[in-house]
Order: structure tokens, then C-alpha cells, then sequence
């Protein structure tokens, strides 16, 4: 069974105006949204590198390429796709090397592009949308299709991610296709399903300091759903295969086998992998009768109130699971923002919703939309906003109950063992009121090459004042203060860090984002972006439309 290819992304917001070290608020009153519909428009691409054109100044010490993937295509021929998420992948190459900047892009060459190219119309089914039957067929031919399994996607549009020494595109279906770096040409196609039992892995593995990956995968059978931990080795000889050596490590039962949850991440420290079971359900049998029904994948996605979350904890060097499971009230989540260990307790830090109703409202339609009717789609979407668990890894049978257990002096995150059996766990808020002003929090970053799976202080992301980023935030996750970056009209994407050279202070470095605009008199740039004062050093100007994308990483020069 190929399928559950979904993923979902929680779109964001914000904004603030600076002064000096301070900054200003801006108070998210009832004023009409700026209508976005441009952001999510066909665009031509740009295959060969282009120059920009400078303000301010690029480092010197930045040498290397900022990659970005996102949906650039909406139709093929007079079918046009119905979600966001269904675009053709766009990837996007910033090169930047002795204070210049080229830009380029190019579509994947997925075979989901091929062949709807070459039929001048919607063949592969997304998402949100489901393919028609081929009008050249018969009527019986046409019957008969409708009882076929949905086939996977290759459409690769979510994420950069990296296989021993090859890179890849990703959705999060069992199928991710290899890039060429330098040209962004479309390599070979890899199936997760021909080397491990899984259909499909998340586009956010997390990355060991040897070079060893772990990713998450769903497995389907007699038996129901299966959560699978999957550990990809580092390279070991030059010419194997890109997922030779790849194993599940642990397999975690769903808790309703027809019925599992949806996840587009998971968090990780540095010797456990913490999976996080959310309310958002994916409704299997739904999936399998797509075809007959007429109802895209997006359709199977529902969320459950009933539901807790519920964390599962496995060693990711044993694969043995955790005897404690840990609970907390319903959340939605797709963004770890970073885990780690201190006295026995797993610290793990999310970007969480009050539901999970969110992944309908970003159909194009919506997106599209303007004046009130686009205020209305905004104030229907859950805000995100960034929360702390502690899960102690010491608690047994002699742990006394109802009484908080957290040992950890600096979060007022409870953790408490139940008579009824559950270890209930009740987040800390890792933000003040100031952030409700600009609406919350999404595409959280870090320095990721320093501070993944450590103890950290600052984490970055994009503002919710809007469906898609409209600034950019950085977070003291000790003194819950935040800083702002916003221009009007600009809509910045997912911040990358890149730490400076010789760097001794977590946030010694600069974030980059691509920013864009709907208005036809405002060019897209790339932003640089001081990670300490938050001011802005320069910026590269994109003399080409480009569209709102998901995320992307930076490699320097010669990785």
C-alpha cells in the first residue's frame, strides 16, 4: 500500500517594527489582510544563475549555496490543482560567494511532472487533488481504475535532505528523488519501500555529527499501522547505494491501527528519538477508496478532541522503547523546534495548535482570497506557538503520584504520575504575551550544527500575523523575550542559520531567508540578517517572481 504521502505545514505570521535595541509591537487588530494570491502562482523558472543586485553588504565569510523547495506550478492544461501542497516542486539555488549573490530555479523533473506535462493535464493525484481517469480510455478501462490503489508521488516539493553523500528532494512519500547541487537537474528515484518495509518518511530526518540519519516511516498490514524509527548509516563505501544499510530500528503500534496519527516530524537528543502520537488522524480506509469516493488524500486527515498526545520515547541506539509512555492534553504539531537530555529528563520543545483543523483551510481557493472573506479564512487557523515538555526517564513503580516530578529547576513544565496509570505532562509556555501581539510561531530554526540535541537559549522563525510569514522572530527561550523583523509588504520564508566563522556564542552568525511579495512594485530579495541584534546586513534582490516555499538548507562551499 503506497500511499499516505500527505504533508502539512502550518502556515505563518507576524510583525514588528525596530528602533534602535528596541522594538515595537504592532497589535493585531481587525485590519483587512493584504490579498497573497501572487504568492501562489506559476512562475516561470530560471535555469541558468542570474546576478542581484546588492543593498547594504554580504560577508565575506559567507561561501556557499542556500537551497529552497516549494510548490512553483499550479496546473497543467485547464486542470489546475485544488491545494497548496500539490504544486510541482520549484527548487531555488542562492549562491553566494565574496559578497555577491546568483540566483537560479528549476522544476523537479519528477515522473509526476513528466507525465502531466506530456498529457497537458492533472495525471498523478496530490494532496488535494485527485486525478481523473483518462478520457481516452474506455468506459470499463476507466471502471476499473477507480479500484486501483492511489499511486505515490514523487513530487518532491517539501524539503532538501541528505543521504550519506547525496541530496535529495522530499515529500513524504516512499519515493524522493536525487538533485544535482550544481545545475539543480533532476537525478535518479530512490523507494524508501525497496530497502526497508515502509511507505513513505517524513521530509525532516535529523542528522548525527558522523554523518548517521534517523527518519520516521509508517508501515501498513494485516496487523495495522506500524510507527517504524529508521536509522540510515553513514557512508561506508563510495559506490553502495544511497539507502543500503537502512533499518528500522523500533516499530510502534498505532493506537488505532485503521485510524493513526499524522506527523511531519519528530524530536530527537542524543540517544533517544521521541515520537510524538497527535490527534490528527489519518482515516485509512478513506485512503484506500479515494479513487471510487473522488476524495484526495487531505480528505482521510480529521482531528480527534477525544485524543490525547501521547509521546513515546525509544533509545535510537538499542531501538528499545521506553516502558513509560507520556501524555498531555490534544495538540497539533508539525515543527520540533529541539530536544535534549539533562538529569534524566528529555526536554522537548514544539511549536503546538489547539487543533488540527488547519491543513483544510490552505486549499488555493482560500489562499486566493481577499478583503473579508480572506480575514475570515485567517481568524479560522489555530495560531502556533512554541511549548516545553519534560519527560524523566527515572519514573517506576515507586514514584509517588499526583505530585510534580520534573527535577529541572528552570521550566514550569509539570510532569505527574496519575492513579489512573498516565503520566500526565502539562507544557511550559516558552513565550510571554507579547507574542499573542504578532500571533504566534512557526518554521522554527536553530543553530542546528552547534546546539541540536544540547542544551540552547535562541531559536528563530517566522511570525503569524498573516496565512504566510509576514516577519521574522527570534526567541530567548530564557527570558521569553522576543525580537522582530518586518517589512511591509515582504513575506519572509523558514530563516536558515549559518554560524559565523570561529563562532563561540550560539547566536554568533547570520539567518537567511527568501522574501517575497504580492505587489507587482516590490522585488523578491534574499535577507541577511544579523542573529544577534536581529538587524538587517544586506540583501540580494531577485529580478524574477517567485513564490512562497517551504524550506530549504545551507551548504558552504566544497560540502
Amino acid at each position: 500500500m503506497d500511499f499516505i504521502f500527505s504533508f502539512l505545514h502550518n502556515i505563518p505570521v507576524l510583525r514588528n517594527v525596530f528602533h534602535e535595541d528596541k522594538y515595537q509591537l504592532c497589535s493585531s487588530t481587525e485590519e483587512e489582510k493584504e490579498c497573497i494570491a501572487a504568492l501562489f502562482q506559476t512562475v516561470e523558472e530560471t535555469p541558468q544563475p542570474i546576478s542581484t543586485r546588492i543593498t547594504g553588504s554580504i560577508p565575506e565569510w559567507i561561501t556557499g549555496s542556500l537551497f529552497r523547495n516549494g510548490p512553483g506550478r499550479f496546473e497543467f492544461g485547464n486542470d489546475k490543482f485544488n491545494h497548496w501542497f500539490d504544486g510541482m516542486s520549484l527548487m531555488h539555488k542562492f549562491t553566494i560567494e565574496n559578497g555577491n549573490v546568483t540566483y537560479m530555479s528549476k522544476f523537479l523533473r519528477s515522473d509526476s511532472y513528466k507525465s502531466n506535462e506530456s498529457e497537458n493535464r492533472i495525471v498523478v493525484s496530490e494532496f488535494g487533488t485527485v486525478a481523473m481517469p483518462d478520457p481516452c480510455k474506455s468506459m470499463f478501462q476507466r471502471f476499473v481504475s477507480m479500484f486501483e490503489m492511489p499511486k505515490a508521488t514523487d513530487n518532491g516539493n517539501v524539503n532538501f535532505v541528505k543521504y550519506k553523500k547525496d541530496y535529495f528532494v522530499s515529500t513524504e512519500s516512499a519515493l524522493i528523488r536525487k538533485v544535482d547541487l550544481a545545475t539543480l537537474e533532476t537525478a535518479e528515484k530512490v523507494d524508501w519501500s525497496k530497502y526497508i518495509a515502509v511507505n513513505g518518511a517524513t521530509a525532516h530526518p535529523h542528522y548525527d555529527p558522523d554523518g548517521t540519519v534517523y527518519n520516521m516511516g509508517n508501515s501498513y498490514g494485516k496487523q495495522g499501522t506500524l510507527y517504524n524509527i529508521i536509522r540510515v548509516p553513514a557512508q561506508e563505501l563510495e559506490d553502495e547505494d544511497t539507502l543500503h544499510g537502512a533499518e528500522v530500528i523500533c516499530s510502534i503500534p498505532a493506537s488505532d491501527k485503521w485510524n493513526p496519527s499524522y506527523y511531519h516530524s519528530f524530536g530527537m537528543t542524543q540517544n533517544y528519538i521521541v515520537f510524538i502520537e497527535q490527534p490528527i488522524k489519518i482515516n485509512v480506509l478513506k485512503i484506500i477508496t479515494g479513487n471510487i469516493t473522488g476524495s484526495p488524500i487531505s480528505g482521510s486527515l480529521g482531528w480527534d478532541a477525544k485524543c490525547d498526545t501521547v509521546f513515546h520515547v525509544a533509545n535510537k541506539h538499542t531501538g528499545e522503547l521506553h516502558s513509560v509512555t507520556f501524555h498531555a492534553q490534544g495538540v497539533a504539531m508539525f515543527h520540533q523546534i529541539n530536544a535534549y537530555e539533562d538529569q534524566d529528563c528529555i526536554v522537548l520543545d514544539l511549536c503546538c495548535q489547539d487543533d488540527g483543523d488547519a491543513v483544510q483551510l490552505f486549499n488555493l481557493q482560500n489562499l486566493r482570497k481577499s478583503g473579508e472573506a480572506l480575514n475570515k479564512i485567517y481568524h479560522s487557523v489555530k495560531k502556533s506557538f512554541p511549548r516545553r515538555f519534560v519527560f524523566p526517564l527515572t519514573i517506576n513503580s515507586e514514584t509517588p503520584y499526583d505530585v510534580n516530578i520534573n527535577p529541572l529547576s528552570y521550566t514550569t513544565a509539570t510532569v505527574e504520575k496519575r492513579a489512573d496509570g498516565k503520566v500526565w505532562c502539562t507544557p511550559e509556555n516558552l513565550y510571554d504575551h507579547t507574542i499573542e501581539n504578532v500571533g504566534g510561531l512557526e518554521f522554527p530554526a536553530i543553530n542546528y550544527t552547534q546546539y541540536n540535541t544540547k542544551k540552547y537559549r535562541y531559536f528563530y522563525g517566522c511570525g503569524l500575523q498573516h496565512l504566510v510569514g509576514s516577519c521574522l522572530v527570534k526567541m530567548d527561550v530564557d527570558t521569553k523575550q522576543l525580537k522582530v523583523w518586518q517589512e511591509d509588504g515582504f513575506y519572509p520564508s523558514e530563516p536558515v542559520f549559518v554560524a559565523s566563522p570561529h563562532s563561540c556564542d550560539e547566536d554568533d552568525g547570520v539567518l537567511l531567508s527568501a522574501v517575497v511579495s504580492p505587489r507587482q512594485d516590490k522585488t523578491a530579495f534574499l535577507l541577511i540578517l544579523d542573529a544577534k541584534n536581529f538587524k538587517e546586513i544586506g540583501r540580494a534582490e531577485v529580478p524574477v517572481q517567485m513564490p512562497y516555499g517551504f524550506h530549504g538548507i545551507f551548504l558552504p562551499q566544497n560540502k
